[in-house]
């Protein structure tokens, strides 16, 4: 089965990409019809009911006009990877992830805003800009009397690892994640490997590689956390998240290291000063289910896949699982 490890080096029969590329499409539609309507597994039938049942709450909120640094310490504070955006009537405006301020702090699109309107200040970006400039003004959503099929049907066809529920009002009454799905289908043995479902490509950035690469990396291939390598012996030393980036910001660790306003000072620090040291492996002969109490027994939504050498052969995220739990292969 696996757990904790260290000195764990990919297999060449993992594609390693440690530079930015192109992305490919998400392999999602091979677990789809030809209509692209889900085909759901005996197990969703089974438990189908009321979404409420599944939504954490109470949705973690903050306002439309909060600075950015107050959503990085609400979400440093609470460890949560996404916040339900809510206007001065406490309705639903839209979400901000974690991902969108990795992207927001140097890696995407979202960076353009701190060099343009903030000429890279590192403090002017974090208290001048407001949580509506980087949030999903559009988000999908389901109000309190959806169904668990109207959740996974959202999050399977779309990509998507945080829905909103709200009342009648439009008022948030909490949010179902990817993880919220997976602990509410697990029940044990699914009957399918993990080298079934893992993918064999690696998305990794070495131990000193500046922050600013991880964030695009991250940014560019949709992954809340990588893992790092060391460049002397290729071996896996560490994962940095999307979560750590918050962390570093959130905490006014960032602040502290700045020796001057630039934001790119920052981003020069070394990954290995942020990341996890935690390695979390699972065998790729293991069953899907088996993979799934690994994930909550270490909190993460992805774990590297070995091989009976004990070499990295590819990777299984969250949203993974929740595929074999929920959509029929």
């Amino acid at each position: 089965m696996s757990g904790r490890t260290s000195n764990v080096r990919p297999s060449y029969k993992a594609r390693l990409i440690t530079t930015p590329g192109v992305r490919k499409a998400d392999l999602v539609s091979h677990y789809l019809r030809a209509d692209a309507a889900p085909n759901w597994s005996q197990r969703v039938k089974e438990r189908e009911g009321d979404i409420v049942k599944v939504a954490s709450k109470p949705a973690i909120t903050i306002t439309i006009t909060a600075t950015v640094l107050s959503a990085i310490e609400l979400m440093s504070a609470k460890r949560v990877r996404g916040l339900v955006v809510v206007g001065s009537d406490r309705r639903l405006r839209g979400t901000l992830m974690a991902t969108d301020i990795v992207n927001y702090l140097g890696g995407g699109q979202l960076y353009n805003i701190v060099e343009r309107r903030h000429f890279r200040d590192l403090y002017g970006a974090l208290t001048s800009e407001t949580v509506e400039s980087l949030m999903n003004p559009t988000p999908l959503y389901v109000t309190t009397e959806a169904k668990v099929t109207d959740v996974l049907r959202l999050m399977v066809l779309n990509g998507i690892g945080l829905v909103p529920v709200v009342d009648k009002e439009g008022v948030p009454y909490g949010v179902v994640t990817e993880h919220d799905m997976v602990r509410y289908l697990h029940q044990g043995v699914l009957g399918i490997r993990v080298s079934e479902v893992m993918s064999t490509t690696l998305v990794v950035v070495y131990s000193d590689d500046t922050l600013k690469r991880a964030a695009q990396m991250m940014s560019l291939y949709g992954f809340r956390r990588v893992p790092v390598i060391s460049r002397s012996d290729n071996s896996i030393v560490g994962v940095v998240s999307a979560l750590d980036f918050i962390r570093f910001f959130g905490e006014h660790e960032a602040l502290k290291r700045a020796e001057s306003l630039d934001i790119e000072d920052v981003l020069s620090t070394p990954v290995e000063s942020i990341m996890s040291k935690g390695v979390f492996t699972v065998s790729e002969d293991s069953d899907v289910g088996e993979a799934a109490e690994l994930m909550n027994k270490y909190n993460t939504n992805s774990l590297i896949v070995t091989s009976k050498e004990g070499e990295a052969v590819g990777i299984l995220t969250e949203r993974d699982v929740l595929l074999a739990y929920a959509v029929k292969r």
